[in-house]
């Protein structure tokens, strides 16, 4: 039976989710499926507990599903608990299990573009207190960062994300952003902010310390105005697109009963598609 795997959310046209499991899929050699299903908020819990009526193994899940996908599982591991929200689905002995691999990527992202990113386990800055923030968050914490400031624009959206994290993750509102950025040995940007479409990030940067690591979780383009300008001033920077490949591995092991390795021939394959939406 040929084992079959989805990229689930509303809208989901645009992710590159199935290029990316569709490469794996052709360099192992293998004989399974991955698609993307398009599925609305109401339909997302009757979807998700039906996942093997469906004909799926499992799935990715995208906005604005990734709390209903919690809601919907038998087993959730212990980071999908934690974030109440689920991003990678699995059946397993007759029951859906769930976990969530943002924070995975983010982390397995900066360990290969940025050696010895965290080695000071110092000062983190995190612009955004939205899911991907909320994922990131936790996967510093899990790596041992003992201060982290969260700025937002709406203050209270940051004190609910901080609040798992009363000694550790500090709310602040984004206008002392500007006096923050002298601290941070890692900036983040967690905001839609320089994607493509979106206004771009407007912060200048030459408060942050020559040592400070840059990283954006937007992809589209590869470089947006804020690492150009972290660029600019020699600053190490890492894009967003190693996250979306490195968060995919822990699913495609689970459907497909293979790890998938991250590689600069997967890279310069969505790096080649990334460029061609771009440039349209």
């Amino acid at each position: 039976m040929i084992r079959r795997a989805c990229v689930t959310g509303h809208p989901v046209a645009h992710s590159r989710s199935p290029l990316l499991h569709g490469y794996w899929l052709k360099t192992i050699g293998l004989s399974g499926v991955y698609v993307r299903e398009d599925v609305p908020p109401e339909q997302a819990a009757g979807f998700y507990r039906n996942l093997a009526e469906h004909g799926y193994v499992g799935c990715n899940v995208t906005i604005p599903n990734k709390e209903i996908a919690f809601s919907a599982l038998d087993e959730a591991d212990e980071t999908a608990a934690a974030l109440g929200a689920a991003n990678t689905l699995w059946i397993e002995g007759g029951k859906l299990h769930g976990s969530n691999t943002d924070g995975y990527g983010f982390l397995a992202n900066l360990d290969e573009c940025a050696q010895d990113w965290d080695k000071s386990r110092g000062t983190v800055l995190v612009l955004g207190a939205g899911g991907a923030s909320r994922a990131i968050i936790h996967a510093l914490v899990s790596r041992g960062f003992g201060r982290i400031y969260l700025a937002n624009r709406t203050l209270s959206r940051a004190e609910a994300v901080a609040r798992p994290y009363p000694a550790i993750v500090q709310p602040r509102d984004f206008a002392d952003v500007p006096a923050l950025l002298q601290e941070a040995d890692v900036l983040v940007n967690c905001t839609s902010l320089g994607m493509k479409g979106s206004e771009p990030l407007d912060l200048d940067l030459s408060a942050l310390p020559e040592h400070a690591v840059v990283t954006d979780i937007v992809y589209v383009p590869l470089l947006t105005p804020l690492l150009e300008r972290a660029q600019a001033r020699g600053l190490r920077i890492v894009d967003g697109l190693g996250m979306l490949l490195h968060q995919g591995v822990p699913g495609f092991e689970r459907w497909f009963g293979v790890r998938p390795q991250v590689t600069d021939e997967l890279r310069a394959t969505l790096v080649a598609d990334i460029m061609g939406t771009d440039k349209g």
